[in-house]
């Protein structure tokens, strides 16, 4: 009985084992919203996985190109998590490539010494420059 349960797994809970999502109720929500696709279809959490499997999935705006490996029988530590899927490395560039981009937006944002005040705000909205 274990092998039959070992040669497929819920993309849901294939979500929340690997830890992309700390809930299951989250990795099922984002599989209804469309955000993962498994060998290039859209999935619905009921769908499912097996070993060699290619998920795509979008998480906080940032890729991810996944095969998945052996499946995991639990929630286990990070550790664990990694042996069960092999990520793609040009995804891996463009995630960068994207955080790299959101800390530059940052950094052009216009700053202020601690908490904004009311007056503050409004000169920030109004001239989009430093209130130092």
């Amino acid at each position: 009985m274990n092998d039959r349960i070992n040669e497929s797994l819920r993309i849901d809970r294939w979500l929340w084992f690997t830890r992309f999502y700390k809930t299951r109720g989250l990795a099922s929500a984002a599989v209804t919203g469309g955000h993962v696709k498994v060998n290039g279809e859209r999935a619905k959490p009921g769908s499912k996985i097996r070993e060699g499997d290619v998920i795509e999935l979008v998480r906080g705006q940032l890729p991810f190109r996944l095969e998945a490996g052996p499946l995991p029988a639990r929630r286990g530590p990070a550790s664990e998590v990694k042996l069960c899927y092999i990520e793609d490395g040009a995804a891996q560039q463009e995630r960068q490539a994207i955080i790299d981009g959101i800390r530059q937006d940052r950094q052009q944002m216009p700053r202020t010494r601690g908490r904004p005040d009311k007056h503050t705000r409004r000169r920030l909205r109004q001239h989009g420059r430093r209130a130092d």
